[in-house]
């Protein structure tokens, strides 16, 4: 507002000052939220804020992948209010968060996936077991016909180390183990789709909702158990030998206001939808009252 010279500005008083502070933290003026984290939850969480951000004027979501190291990095420095996450915080992290904000962080469950096995659909291979694979991202197992396919050599396509999905898939699938030094690092799970589907020897791995350009794998638990597909159905049901929880982790002083509406609208059934629209799979019911 401009005020003139022959119209001297009037000081308000403390009472409306008070009014005027609360009104803009409680009314239309809501604070932006920042996402951070997993490049598997990415393409999820920029669809959960664009359908919120549509149906709620004036909030404003702000997300950003980079990997779940990254987004548990920026949780610790508090440069992000929430945390993607591919899987769960460690031991270590949790004590940063602690030194950081002098509390661990609070977790919760926002959907579910498998994480699919991709090979080019020029691949006659069907399916695969679990002790294969770490053959295979191990490099003990170096060329397709090892595994059923054809006489070829095959090509490793991984994450980076700062990926939940890669320290997920080499703590259950690798058992802890090393991958090849052959692996080709790829900066997401888009990458990996993209340069499997041009290659007809390569194999890689990521999130249910990238399947598009390449086919998956059933997965066999063991070489004597029955080759299971990534479907709702199974991967809901813990049948298929690969699955996961996705999180996201927030700063409990944060989880209030637009951040705690935000949150558990994720959960709610509307959120949930999305995360069957995208391609993961939703919580059951109970997992969504946390």
């Amino acid at each position: 507002m401009k005020y003139h010279s022959s119209q001297p500005m009037k000081t308000l008083p403390v009472k409306s000052l008070v009014v005027a502070a609360i009104l803009a933290l409680t009314g239309s003026a809501r604070a932006d939220i920042t996402v951070k984290g997993s490049d598997t939850l990415v393409i999820l969480a920029q669809k959960w804020a664009e359908v919120y951000m549509g149906k709620h004027a004036g909030a404003k979501i702000q997300v950003t992948g980079g990997g779940t190291g990254t987004g548990f990095a920026a949780l610790q420095n508090q440069t992000t209010d929430l945390c993607d996450a591919s899987r769960k915080i460690k031991a270590k992290e949790i004590e940063a968060c602690i030194k950081a904000f002098g509390k661990r962080p609070t977790e919760y469950k926002v959907a579910i996936d498998g994480l699919s096995v991709f090979v080019s659909a020029d691949n006659p291979l069907k399916e695969i077991s679990v002790p294969q694979l770490e053959s295979i991202f191990t490099g003990k197992i170096r060329n397709w016909k090892e595994v059923g396919g054809p006489d070829a050599p095959i090509t490793v396509y991984s994450r980076e180390n700062s990926s939940g999905t890669y320290e997920f898939f080499k703590e259950h699938v690798l058992q802890g183990k090393d991958f090849a030094a052959s692996a080709q690092t790829m900066p997401g799970t888009a990458a990996v789709l993209q340069a499997v589907a041009k290659d007809k020897h390569g194999i890689g791995y990521g999130g249910a909702a990238y399947g598009a350009g390449a086919k998956h794998l059933a997965v066999k638990a063991d070489e004597s158990s029955p080759a299971i597909e990534p479907t709702e159905e199974n991967v809901v049901g813990q049948k298929y030998p690969i699955w996961r929880y996705l999180f996201i982790y927030v700063n409990p002083a944060l989880d209030k206001g637009e951040v705690a509406t935000y949150l558990k609208w994720i959960r709610s059934d509307e959120g949930q939808r999305i995360v069957k629209d995208v391609g993961y799979f939703p919580l059951p019911t109970l997992l969504r009252e946390k």
